[in-house]
């Protein structure tokens, strides 16, 4: 059976919530869809210079965090997609610490997110046994642009600009190496027809290297209601689990992101419902994780 893996948000920032989830999907694993697969978790700690994409706001241990992973044989993933890095910022102490950590062998590969060239390079020297993803904060649009990106052979996984998410034509022309390094954005709620996500990720850039900049101000129509689930299911490049299982995985593509790491672990909790979760246990799935007393999920 062709398997989809499922790479979700929120490492450190709803480590409170995987400790709880991740014992139901080993010991009832048949309230979750066969075809499915937890393939990484991603996230940052909070005040992390190199970060970028979204402020992690994460508290939690980094060993506490990377044991929880290793214990299910998960993968744990930096996001270190900071788009301004500079020659000076590569000494960071709390980053270096953190990717010499995740560094260790033993077991699963851990990885890193990564938008800035200059950091891939440093740390393809510097702690050689990570991987690396290609952030979809370079936000590609352009289909040859992303098939280079793709054909890099730094890269185990690219993430696409989810506006090209629809583009079956083009994707069927890669070859299955290729393909297996795709990793669909699914559930991206910005505004489809937005021309300033550059612009918006350099902000979050220079927020976590603390420096001041021009504050950007989301155009979209909708931006005053913030992250809404129901919204993101309208937006057309958004990837259901009828598209995963009857378009991307016939087609030979097997990995999916899904986004949230400013989000509540509340709506998180709704994400894993929906896409991993067979329907008649989500409610089996909803109870034990809301009477859990140790968890806060508002």
């Amino acid at each position: 059976m062709t398997k989809a893996y499922y790479h979700l948000p929120g490492l450190f920032e709803f480590y409170e919530l995987y400790r709880v989830f991740l014992p139901i999907f080993r010991e009832h694993r048949e309230y979750f869809y066969e075809w499915c697969e937890i393939g990484s978790v991603y996230g940052a700690p909070a005040d992390c210079l190199w970060g970028g994409g979204r402020a992690g706001f994460g508290e939690n241990d980094p060993r506490e965090v990377l044991d929880l992973m290793r214990e299910y044989g998960i993968s744990a993933r930096l996001t270190f997609s900071n788009s301004l890095l500079k020659e000076k910022h590569l000494s960071d102490r709390k980053c270096n610490t953190l990717c010499a950590l995740f560094e260790e062998r033993n077991g699963t590969q851990n990885g890193v997110i990564v938008h800035s060239d200059l950091l891939r390079e440093y740390l393809k020297k510097t702690y050689p046994h990570l991987y690396f993803v290609s952030s979809t904060t370079k936000v590609l649009t352009d289909f040859g642009q992303l098939t280079s990106e793709i054909r890099r052979e730094d890269f185990c996984y690219v993430v696409p600009d989810f506006r090209l998410n629809k583009a079956l034509d083009r994707w069927e022309t890669l070859s299955q190496t290729e393909k297996d390094k795709v990793e669909f954005l699914c559930n991206e709620c910005c505004w489809f027809a937005c021309k300033d996500r550059k612009a918006c990720y350099e902000a979050v850039s220079r927020k976590n290297l603390g420096e001041n900049g021009k504050e950007h101000h989301c155009a979209a129509p909708d931006a005053g209601q913030g992250y809404r689930f129901s919204n993101a299911m309208q937006n057309p490049g958004f990837i259901g689990i009828d598209a995963i299982q009857n378009v991307y995985l016939p087609m030979g593509f097997s990995n999916f992101k899904i986004e949230g790491r400013s989000l509540g672990s509340a709506l998180i909790l709704e994400f894993l419902l929906y896409y991993m979760t067979k329907p008649r246990y989500q409610l089996h799935v909803r109870e034990e994780v809301y009477l859990d007393n140790m968890l806060d999920l508002f």
